[in-house]
């Protein structure tokens, strides 16, 4: 199916004429490589990396993912990347220690934001927030 349509550049482009937020980010798609054992043995370094790169603006979002009876972890998730170009992408990637030690490979996908919504609640009184 591929060159049946629109090449990513005109997209981008269409996106933008429509209005839409068109906001380039790119999606890690990260799975184990030999069990859960390495994975928790790099836990506490990846989370550091994690909280690094949300605190510099780089990570957008990120989290695991469950079966798909949403019954165990098998040790997938997901991290939501800014970056100016697939190569910074992959570069971030390689950073993280899942992925230096080997306990995680990853697959990197471009991904244009366009539509959503986030609501924030605020509680004055108690200094509450609550993401809807």
């Amino acid at each position: 199916m591929s060159g049946d349509g629109p090449t990513w550049d005109e997209m981008v482009s269409k996106c933008e004429e429509l209005g839409l937020l068109a906001k380039k980010l790119y999606v890690v798609f990260t799975s184990p490589t030999n069990g859960l054992g390495p994975i928790m043995e790099n836990l506490d370094e990846h989370l550091a990396y994690q909280n690094k790169i949300q605190n510099e603006g780089i990570m957008f979002g990120a989290g695991p993912f469950p079966d798909d009876e949403e019954k165990n972890w098998d040790g997938e998730g997901m991290v939501i990347i800014r970056a100016e170009s697939l190569a910074a992408a992959k570069q971030i990637a390689d950073n993280d220690p899942m992925h230096k030690s080997g306990a995680r490979s990853y697959r990197i996908r471009p991904w244009l934001l366009n539509e959503g919504k986030v609501t924030v609640e605020m509680t004055f009184s108690n200094k509450g927030m609550n993401l809807v």
